[in-house]
């Protein structure tokens, strides 16, 4: 799965990249999880735009917003046909920017978790693959949502987790957000990424709590160094 990310460097953001003509200046985040808005990359007109959504997809056909909070991911796998995420996928892809993500290894001894952070060894800001949906409820305002696409762990991720994020290359950006890219185009670009050019460190057990949102969160752990 993929419950927590950062944007920290949203400095470094090449909004060009995402067909993006002029791109917000967002606030640096270390900790975010499900249930907050995130920015995300849509198809907008004939180009993109940055949209605040909530993490946590809430499906058109829904009866209330709750399931939102077990739809944060959808397994790249299934997703296309899944009743939860099938129309999104074919119709409201999005691109999440993030500068790095977190990871709990299952313990060896003890009962806590390890967590750990992952990011880019050039310490650029990536694109993770997301769906996003328009709810609209009995009264009020209609709630944009979106989940975070996961697949299967390559093997830097496989000591800490089975599952991490799908990052699309920079090179397919316009093919994912197109609506015109057909089912199996938009499947082809959920491959695992290339871990040759990532590095991964432990960090302390302060970004558990999400409302630890500051720069501690993705500090090595003591005693250990950055890799």
């Amino acid at each position: 799965m993929c419950g927590r990310f950062a944007l920290s460097k949203s400095d470094r953001i090449d909004w060009a990249q995402f067909g993006v003509r002029r791109g917000p200046a967002l606030p640096p985040h270390w900790n975010l999880g499900p249930g907050r808005a995130i920015a995300a990359v849509r198809q907008a007109g004939d180009g993109a735009e940055v949209a605040m959504l909530h993490w946590g997809l809430i499906p058109s056909w829904a009866k209330d917003a709750t399931i939102g909070r077990r739809l944060a991911n959808a397994r790249a796998e299934s997703a296309a046909d899944k009743p939860s995420f099938r129309a999104a996928f074919r119709h409201r892809r999005c691109l999440v920017p993030a500068s790095g993500f977190f990871e709990w290894q299952p313990p060896v001894s003890g009962t806590r978790k390890q967590p750990w952070f992952i990011r880019r060894a050039d310490d650029g800001v990536f694109a993770i693959a997301a769906l996003w949906e328009r709810w609209q409820p009995a009264t009020g305002d209609a709630v944009e949502s979106c989940a975070l696409l996961t697949t299967s762990a390559n093997s830097l991720m496989q000591p800490i987790h089975d599952r991490m994020p799908v990052i699309i290359a920079a090179e397919d950006y316009a093919a994912w957000l197109s609506p015109a890219t057909a089912h199996d185009g938009a499947s082809a670009l959920l491959r695992g990424w290339d871990p040759s050019h990532w590095a991964a460190h432990r960090v302390s057990t302060h970004v558990n709590a999400v409302a630890n949102d500051d720069a501690a969160c993705i500090v090595p752990r003591e005693g250990d160094a950055a890799c």
